[in-house]
């Protein structure tokens, strides 16, 4: 049997996922790793925790499926994005925690660049926001807060990287510091144009060149590892919400994918356009092959999933998941509770890291049912602000499908309700791995197992079409009691 082995490293888990020939998972196994909290809207993890969890996933599905290193083909790679690492060119070991996309310690610092008339050419070469999201400020903040660090790094002792570089690096025991176009275009240090490290950015960033990873391709060479008894080619590489939007088989400019994992992520194809938007929305680099960028819109919420994580771990409201969908549905529909999950600032198209959470209109009849039940239409509210942005941005009104992937869609009350936001169709795939089934096509294409893009996208299957069936009414009044909101949270 031959398989391609994908290792999704996410925020809260990594994960290792065999695909058969036919691109169908057919084992996966993943492990959860802790969340570090400092400080009130700082965000970390243990790098070497992660690389841990990484290693037993990696052995854990090789055991499942009774298979060998000779029978893995080829290692595709997505990750968490702009979550930010610093670590020793000669041990490995990390300088200091890896800081988390979530994080907002560097809001300061971004005002500052900010104030100082930054923001519009870092935005015209990278097609981002000067906001702490990204991994720019992160390393500032690393090279200027640890001991010694900036004196290392102009000595070329230090490397840094995104999670993929730092796995890469770990998988082929240092001999590659690479990355590819779609995680670099997160960083804010790369010029998305020009595809290269811009040298003006990393000058203003206090950012030595000789720190950065050499940058790639989606679907290329990025070393072999031989960690787990052979040797194995590592061949696709993809930030995680790129690497969904491939999954999704989204190559016609146009094309439209949401991902609801920890955060929700929507991009949108705009070809070998790059969308200069009106509403703060990204533009970014959704694939590249063959040294030829494809572009994207791209609009971000930082809470989704984690919503549900916070009503299960904060609250104890609920001990599994899967329990918010029965509890939404037995909701008192008379209620209009809104959750505005702001715990780490707001994303698209509101960029505001220092308001908080809130939750209005509750009565005394507001109880867990209905905590669930707004947790989940948060969702769908924020999912509605990035849609109506990116149309506008690209002068389009009216229906258009959405394709979803991601833990949440599993819930049918969330999809419906979504589409019923949206006023549009939501399409859920067959396969709700897209993000690891992205990373899985690009290494199975490169090495010959697994089909063109066109032969890809023919294959793309729906498991299920959600429909709209709220009135109109219905739908502008509750989004006008989400946008009341929002505007009561916002400093």
């Amino acid at each position: 049997m031959t398989y391609i082995l994908a290792i999704d490293q996410g925020t809260t888990s990594s994960r290792a996922i065999l695909f058969d020939k036919d691109m169908h998972p057919v084992q996966s196994c993943h492990k959860e790793f802790q969340q570090y909290f400092p400080r009130s809207g700082w965000v970390e993890h243990d790098a070497e925790e992660i690389w841990a969890s990484v290693q037993a996933v990696v052995a854990g599905v090789m055991g499942q499926a009774g298979c060998t290193a000779k029978d893995i083909a080829a290692i595709g790679i997505t990750n968490q994005r702009e979550t930010t690492l610093v670590w020793d060119r000669k041990t490995g070991l990390p300088i200091h925690k890896a800081i988390v996309w979530q994080d907002r310690r560097t809001s300061a610092f971004c005002d500052r660049l900010r104030a100082e008339g930054n923001e519009a050419d870092i935005t015209q070469k990278t097609g981002l926001l000067l906001d702490p999201y990204f991994s720019a400020t992160k390393l500032h903040w690393l090279l200027s807060h640890v001991d010694g660090a900036a004196e290392r790094a102009g000595r070329g002792e230090l490397l840094f990287g995104t999670m993929d570089s730092y796995l890469i690096w770990k998988l082929t025991e240092g001999r590659a510091h690479v990355t590819d176009a779609t995680n670099a275009a997160r960083t804010m240090l790369y010029d998305i144009r020009r595809g290269c490290w811009d040298a003006q950015i990393c000058a203003l960033m206090q950012v030595p060149l000789a720190m950065l990873p050499e940058v790639r391709d989606c679907a290329s060479e990025f070393g072999t590892t031989h960690l787990f008894g052979a040797g194995i080619p590592i061949l696709g590489v993809a930030g995680d919400q790129q690497a969904a939007t491939i999954g999704q088989a989204c190559f016609e400019p146009g094309m439209l994918k949401s991902t609801y994992g920890t955060g929700c992520f929507a991009l949108l194809n705009t070809g070998d356009t790059l969308v200069t938007s009106k509403n703060r929305m990204l533009g970014t680099i959704a694939y590249q092959f063959d040294g030829k960028p494809t572009y994207a819109l791209e609009g971000s919420i930082f809470i989704a999933g984690a919503v549900v994580q916070w009503l299960r771990d904060g609250l104890g409201l609920i001990s599994a998941a899967h329990e918010t969908t029965e509890m939404a549905a037995a909701a008192d529909s008379t209620q209009s509770l809104y959750l505005v999950p702001a715990f780490t600032g707001l994303g698209a198209p509101y960029w505001n890291p220092e308001c908080r959470g809130a939750i209005f209109g509750l009565t005394r009849n507001s109880g867990p049912k209905e905590f669930a039940k707004a947790a989940l239409q948060s969702v769908g509210y924020q999912s509605r602000d990035l849609l109506l942005a990116m149309q506008d941005d690209m002068g389009t009104s009216g229906e258009a499908v959405l394709r979803v992937d991601g833990g949440m869609t599993a819930s049918d009350w969330t999809m419906q309700f979504l589409a019923d936001i949206i006023g549009a169709p939501v399409d859920r795939p067959e396969v709700l791995e897209t993000t690891a089934l992205g990373a899985a096509w690009l290494a199975g294409s490169r090495a010959g197992v697994y089909p063109d893009h066109q032969g890809f996208a023919d294959s793309w299957a729906r498991d299920c079409r959600f429909e709209p069936n709220m009135t109109g009414q219905d739908r502008e009044r509750l989004y006008a009691g989400w946008k009341d909101a929002v505007r009561r949270t916002l400093v």
